[in-house]
């Protein structure tokens, strides 16, 4: 029986132009992804909000979420242009062999201070990676400065100091090396070691990464860069407790997380192993929410832990590792391909992965269009699950908030939405829970949020003493 790549040996073919062909690639991707951007614009030309929020959102605030989104649009693209001429550069410029001798030439000046087991391409792939990163970081660093000093600064969602904003960028690239530098090497050993054999075993191997990934990064990861308090005792969490006990949730921890210190953006979410749960709010979905809207926000959440959507979607990533992986191997041993791009003498590992997902970019925008799918069904059904628990007004009331204090997109073209969202837009969601537009929520100028804030701390003064 011939095997797919017995099949497809033609692939090797040298008289295939494949620096021609990524090229193609990129370029059609870019132009997709440019369109379904435009029809996105369009709709953030839009003069009136759904009319499932008609009467919740008024029209000062709508106006302003179309114009934050219309920004966000065309940051997008000038953001994927400039994506392109780098890329269209590094091919052009035949950059990824000069990147990878200058590798080689550091790791041969520091082979004095290396161990005895180091030496090899594993370590040059090693520096090679860790010196993309760094460039990428550092060609980047305007687009970034420009995202977080000037676009969200424009609309009042920006926080963070430039101090912060340096020192994250600096933990970002150490924690990337220290990280990856373990991860590629173990990648580079199992295939270097099982030969064409090295699907099964890769798909086991990432496996492991993500299960201790999830584990460790709350505890080692995530205090670097935010600071985690426990909930103060009060009114939210004793309710937050209440609900955890009824729906047989593994609480251990409430924690608290300064997200306001970088944004005024609004979440929650929970971390921990399958046995022992810890549930994080941000201080600004507190500020904002009332204890009922906070707790319906947790019933989604636990919705998600109940109906196993975790491991579900762990599931459907060893599928996509399993597809890529074994598409891998038609391209592993391609001197074609390999000398298309400057490689004549020597065929990394890891340069031909790193190319072979320049032509996998048609098929990772299918996989990515079936995930999206599995992700917004996941939110209909965790939002099902909150509704079933009779948190529907609260979780409506909650999500209407956080989409207008987010300045949330509150419409949606259906090809874009199809290939880049991973939620339900409002309108979607409000409709799926039931809910009948009533009247205004979320205020929209500085006083009414005080106002507003005043009268939630008074009413929450009064249940307390009720209780009391």
């Amino acid at each position: 029986m011939v095997s797919i790549v017995e099949a497809l040996s033609f692939l090797d073919s040298p008289t295939i132009n494949w620096k021609g062909i990524v090229i193609g690639l990129t370029i059609g991707q870019y132009v997709f992804e440019t369109y379904l951007e435009y029809r996105q614009y369009q709709v953030f030309k839009n003069k009136s909000p759904p009319a499932s929020v008609k009467a919740e959102v008024n029209q000062e605030t709508f106006d302003k979420s179309q114009k934050y989104s219309r920004s966000k649009t065309k940051f997008s693209i000038f953001s994927s242009t400039f994506g392109l001429v780098q890329n269209l550069a590094v091919y052009k410029y035949d950059l990824l062999p000069k990147v990878w001798g200058w590798s080689g030439l550091f790791m041969k000046s520091i082979s004095h201070l290396l161990p005895g087991f180091m030496g090899g391409v594993i370590t040059q792939s090693i520096i090679f990676s860790s010196a993309s990163q760094i460039l990428s970081v550092i060609i980047n660093l305007p687009i970034s400065y420009y995202q977080n000093f000037v676009m969200e600064e424009k609309y009042g969602f920006n926080k963070q100091t430039l101090g912060i904003w340096i020192s994250d960028k600096l933990k970002q690239i150490a924690l990337s090396i220290v990280l990856g530098s373990p991860i590629i090497a173990g990648f580079l050993k199992i295939v270097d070691y099982y030969g064409d054999a090295f699907t099964l075993y890769l798909m086991g191997f990432f496996l492991v990464v993500m299960l201790v990934g999830q584990t460790i990064a709350p505890i080692l990861i995530f205090p670097l860069f935010n600071k985690f308090t426990p909930l103060e005792d009060g009114q939210l969490k004793t309710a937050i407790e209440n609900l955890a006990s009824s729906q047989k949730f593994p609480l251990k921890k409430l924690l608290v997380v300064d997200g306001s210190k970088r944004s005024s953006h609004s979440n929650a979410y929970f971390i921990g192993l399958p046995w022992s749960k810890q549930i994080v709010l941000y201080d600004t979905l507190i500020e904002h929410n009332t204890t009922e809207e906070t707790v319906a926000v947790l019933a989604h959440e636990i919705g998600h832990w109940r109906l196993n959507h975790i491991p579900i979607m762990i599931a459907s990533k060893q599928v996509h590792f399993f597809i890529i992986f074994t598409l891998f191997q038609l391209f592993i041993h391609n001197k074609s391909l390999f000398h298309s791009f400057g490689f004549f003498n020597e065929q990394p590992i890891l340069i031909g992965f790193t190319l072979f997902g320049d032509i996998l970019q048609p098929l990772e925008c299918v996989l990515s269009f079936v995930e999206n799918l599995l992700s917004r069904k996941h939110e209909y059904d965790a939002d099902k699950y909150a509704r079933n628990c009779g948190y529907a007004e609260e979780l409506s009331r909650s999500l209407i908030k956080l989409s207008t204090e987010n300045l949330s997109s509150m419409n949606a073209d259906w090809l874009y939405s199809s290939f880049h969202h991973s939620h339900p837009i409002l309108p979607e969601r409000l409709s799926a829970l039931g809910y009948v537009s009533k009247e205004k929520i979320s205020a929209s100028t500085e006083e009414e949020k005080k106002e507003e804030k005043v009268q939630v701390q008074e009413q929450e003064k009064e249940k307390e003493a009720k209780q009391d």
